[in-house]
């Protein structure tokens, strides 16, 4: 039966398929995409019954096309730690592993279900999905010193950063490719020692684009939660998610949004619960059309110019009341 690997192109998609088919090796068909391209499963084809995993995705953002593959007789296993919706489809073809918790991601479920084979790339996942303070704990149980610990976060900010952009033209690498090129690598650690591997190119080019988006001025700002507006550029577009992260943990009482202009003449943004209080990340983004995510980091795709006021306004008084 034909197979296809259907993961977001982030950290913790990109980790949770290495994990998988490291101990699992197969020939399979990747669909993938920018950070924010999580409806991914309508790219796949449902003429005829095929077998399907499903890393890092929201199924509630797939449910119809869920239900389409099942219909058609394919097999789908579904992993991810976003919202799933009403319910999980009833059907026997269906697997699911979903946990919702604001300290867990996709990749510490793989690690879980894979009983800790390749767990360093599930420190590499939930480093990228800014679970520091869970992926530090993972590393130091495992007997991992600091310099090896540090590795694989820059390793998973790095990924992280990869996926962020409008389209796949602002990436540095297909999330496809990065997958194809990491997987290699059975412990990340040889990936970074590998002086020819992805990591140092794609490594210099996060903190280039960090160092400009560190500068970025803040547009909006109360006791709760701050917003940085950033220029309608490439970097701007790729840095949004990480910048995100890393001014959270500058701030850990506060909220942080980060606003990107984008084509639609309109703003994406993307936000950030405070580390402190994981929570409401995706209830404040779920106030706009376009927006969705998970407890402690959300975003919005679109956001007409009308709307910043009023978001900004909801920003502020959504932390304030949680």
């Amino acid at each position: 039966m034909v197979h296809f690997d259907v993961f977001n192109g982030d950290a913790d998609g990109i980790g949770s398929l290495i994990q998988l088919r490291l101990i699992n090796p197969r020939q399979s068909s990747l669909i993938t995409g920018v950070k924010r391209d999580i409806a991914l499963l309508k790219h796949v084809p449902i003429n005829a019954p095929l077998s399907v995993t499903a890393l890092d995705i929201s199924l509630a953002k797939n449910r119809e096309a869920v239900d389409a593959l099942l219909s058609a007789g394919s097999s789908i296993d579904y992993i991810d730690h976003h919202a799933f919706g009403d319910s999980l489809p009833d059907h026997p073809s269906f697997s699911a592993q979903i946990e919702t918790a604001p300290t867990t991601c996709t990749g510490l479920l793989v690690n879980h279900r894979l009983n800790r084979r390749f767990e360093n790339w599930a420190i590499v996942c939930a480093f990228g999905d800014n679970l520091n303070q869970v992926a530090t704990g993972l590393a130091q149980a495992k007997g991992l010193n600091v310099l090896q610990t540090e590795n694989l976060q820059k390793l998973g900010v790095a990924m992280n950063y990869n996926a962020y952009g409008s389209t796949i033209e602002d990436l540095h690498y297909h999330p496809a490719d990065l997958y194809r090129k990491l997987v290699n690598y059975a412990d990340p650690l040889d990936c970074i020692e590998d002086g020819s591997s992805v990591w140092k190119p794609l490594h210099r080019a996060y903190l280039e684009d960090m160092e400009k988006g560190l500068g970025a001025p803040v547009v909006s700002e109360s006791e709760t939660a701050f917003a940085v507006e950033l220029p309608d550029e490439a970097w701007s577009r790729r840095v949004s998610g990480v910048l995100g992260n890393e001014l959270a943990n500058q701030s850990p009482d506060k909220a942080v949004a980060i606003l990107s202009h984008n084509a639609q003449s309109g703003y994406t943004i993307s936000i950030r619960a405070p580390l402190n209080n994981r929570h409401g990340a995706s209830d404040l983004a779920g106030q706009f059309p376009t927006g969705g995510g998970r407890a402690a980091a959300a975003g919005i795709n679109q956001l007409d110019s009308s709307d910043v006021e009023p978001f900004f306004k909801a920003l502020h008084r959504h932390w304030s009341m949680v």
